[in-house]
C-alpha cells in the first residue's frame, strides 16, 4: 500500500513539473513581449521629442531670422515706405512705377538705394538669396502700351527693373533673381481700385541659396 502511495505521488511531482515549465516559459515570452513593446514606446517618445526639438529650433531660426530683417530695414519700415510681412518685404507698384510702366520713377529709385545697404548687410552673414517678385492688378495692358504683351510680361520687366536697380545700388549679383507672377497671388480685390493699387506690387523675400550641384542638401 506504501508503495501505491509513494508511486502516486511520484506522478503528480513529474505531471506537475511540466505545467510550471510551461508556465515559466509563457511568463519569460510575455516579459519579453513587454520588454520589446516598452522599448518601442520610448522609442517612440524620443521620436517625437526630437522632432518636437527640431520644430521649435526651426521657428526660433525663423523668429531670428525676421527680427534680423527687421532691424536692417528699421528706417524704411518706420517711414511707411515698405512693409514686412512674413519675412516678404513689400514695395507699392505706384511708389516704384508709373501705371503700365517698367521705368522706375525718381522716389522709387531713392527707396532701392536706401534698401540695397541694410540688405546686403543681412545677406553677408546668411546663406540665403534675395528673390524680387513682380506682380500686377488684373486689369489688361492698356492696347496703347505695345511695348508688353499682358500682365506676366509687365510684372517680369518690372521684377527685373528692381533687380538691376538693386545690383547697382550695391547688392550682389548672385545674391538676387526675379520672378513674374503677373495677375496671380492679389492681397486686395480686384473690384476696386484701393484694391488694384495692392496687388500692383514688389515684394523682395530672402529664401535659402539653391543647392550646388553634386552639393549634399541641407534642411531648413
Amino acid at each position: 500500500m506504501s508503495a501505491e502511495i509513494d508511486g502516486d505521488l511520484d506522478a503528480g511531482v513529474e505531471s506537475a513539473a511540466p505545467v510550471w515549465a510551461a508556465f515559466g516559459d509563457l511568463m519569460s515570452v510575455l516579459l519579453g513581449v513587454f520588454v520589446l513593446i516598452l522599448v518601442g514606446v520610448i522609442g517612440a517618445q524620443m521620436q517625437l521629442s526630437s522632432r518636437l526639438d527640431e520644430e521649435v529650433k526651426q521657428r526660433r531660426i525663423e523668429a531670428q531670422r525676421r527680427q534680423t530683417l527687421e532691424r536692417a530695414l528699421a528706417a524704411p519700415l518706420a517711414s511707411g515706405r515698405v512693409t514686412l510681412v512674413d519675412g516678404r518685404i513689400g514695395i507699392s507698384g505706384s511708389v516704384l512705377f508709373a501705371l503700365n510702366s517698367d521705368q522706375l520713377q525718381p522716389q522709387g529709385r531713392e527707396l532701392l538705394k536706401t534698401l540695397a545697404g541694410p540688405l546686403s548687410d543681412y545677406l553677408r552673414s546668411r546663406d540665403e538669396i534675395l528673390m524680387v517678385s513682380g506682380f500686377t492688378d488684373d486689369r489688361q495692358v492698356s492696347q496703347s502700351n505695345r511695348q508688353f504683351a499682358d500682365n506676366w510680361e509687365l510684372s517680369a520687366q518690372r521684377a527685373l527693373t528692381v533687380t538691376r536697380a538693386l545690383i547697382a545700388a550695391g547688392v550682389a549679383e548672385d545674391a538676387v533673381f526675379a520672378a513674374a507672377f503677373g495677375a496671380q497671388q492679389p492681397v486686395g480685390s480686384n473690384a476696386d481700385e484701393a484694391g488694384r493699387s495692392k496687388n500692383r506690387r514688389v515684394e523682395i523675400a530672402p529664401m535659402p541659396k539653391p543647392a550646388k550641384p553634386g552639393a549634399p542638401a541641407h534642411g531648413r
